[in-house]
């Protein structure tokens, strides 16, 4: 690399990175993730960053088709060197972004088969995926493009809400639904799943049986309270052992002092700092892909949540370096 962090004519092999901050300013310079190089312009590469700007799936607040561009901008902070994981995200590998896959924002099942299309191409051109949504209704297509490529997959799913509902009004792909259609459909392995951050009223006694039913084990933001991270960090590994894990925060997993920008915002959530460390606590697992979703820049404050969720992606840029530099 030059000093302006760009592909040196002589070391062809080397990842284009982006550019450096001490030469171009971090708020100047390209609009992707991190000022990370374009997919169009490398060919491949071994993680793809892509926004999934769809939120017709949401409950409550709508907003979150903006959270791809306020979580790239609130990337522009990032530097290379991760101290925590002591590894250099984008310079193990090739890490690019990959623009937005457009999807229908009037038609779910649409929308919903439009990403499965365009993640399974993307699947050819990344050996991982991490997507920033978007409400959380796209990690079902999500799933299933990868499990077209890795088989069922372990979910360790960061959340305030279960998401294993069966319909709102009828409808079965919302926000509020993909992890009981992924488990429907066979995504997910049999009792290997998680979900974290779990908090808040529910419906009835019967959310949870259902869930139970369903094979997910659930740590709540009180056990992570009482018991602390480690204790999560060792339950999660655990749970999943060594079959391919899916990480996908949705950004209320984190209390609303901490992610107040996102559409179904339930108090008493984890802090940012415990959800950098149960994330750092996953290396050396098998991660397929990841996601960060339901950020909504309307309901956020001097960007706080897209600061967080840019924060969430390079944790699972550092996880997926960790394995290559490993």
């Amino acid at each position: 690399m030059n000093e302006h962090g760009d592909r040196d004519p002589g070391l062809s092999d080397a990842p284009a990175e982006p550019p450096s901050g001490l030469v171009v300013p971090r708020f100047m310079g390209p609009d992707t993730f991190a000022r990370l190089p374009r997919l169009d312009d490398v060919g491949r590469a071994a993680v793809a960053v892509v926004g999934v700007p769809f939120d017709a799936g949401v409950t409550y607040r709508s907003g979150a088709r903006f959270g791809p561009a306020a979580v790239r901008a609130g990337s522009k902070l990032l530097r290379p060197y991760h101290p925590a994981l002591d590894v250099e995200p984008w310079r193990v590998h090739q890490v690019a972004d990959a623009g937005d896959i457009v999807c229908n924002p009037f038609d779910i099942v649409e929308a919903v088969n439009a990403i499965d299309a365009a993640a399974r191409v993307l699947a050819g051109r990344s050996d991982r995926i991490v997507a920033i949504g978007g409400d959380h209704t796209i990690t079902l297509p999500l799933l299933r493009a990868l499990h077209h490529r890795r088989g069922p997959m372990a979910l360790v799913h960061f959340d305030a809400h279960l998401d294993t509902w069966d319909t709102y009004f009828g409808m079965p792909y919302t926000h509020g639904t993909p992890f009981r259609r992924a488990f429907e459909e066979g995504l997910l392995a049999s009792d290997r799943s998680v979900h974290v951050g779990i908090r808040g009223p529910l419906y009835s006694t019967r959310d949870l049986s259902d869930d139970a039913g369903m094979g997910f084990a659930i740590i709540s933001t009180m056990d992570v309270a009482r018991r602390g991270v480690d204790d999560a960090v060792a339950r999660i590994r655990e749970r999943v052992g060594d079959l391919p894990v899916y990480l996908s925060v949705d950004i209320d997993v984190l209390d609303p002092a901490h992610a107040p920008g996102t559409g179904t915002p339930e108090p008493g959530g984890l802090t940012t700092r415990e959800l950098q460390a149960i994330l750092r606590g996953l290396d050396g697992l098998d991660l397929a892909g990841a996601d960060v979703v339901e950020v909504a820049p309307p309901y956020d404050h001097a960007e706080l949540t897209a600061l967080a969720a840019a924060n969430v992606v390079y944790e699972y840029l550092g996880l997926f370096a960790r394995a290559v530099a490993r």
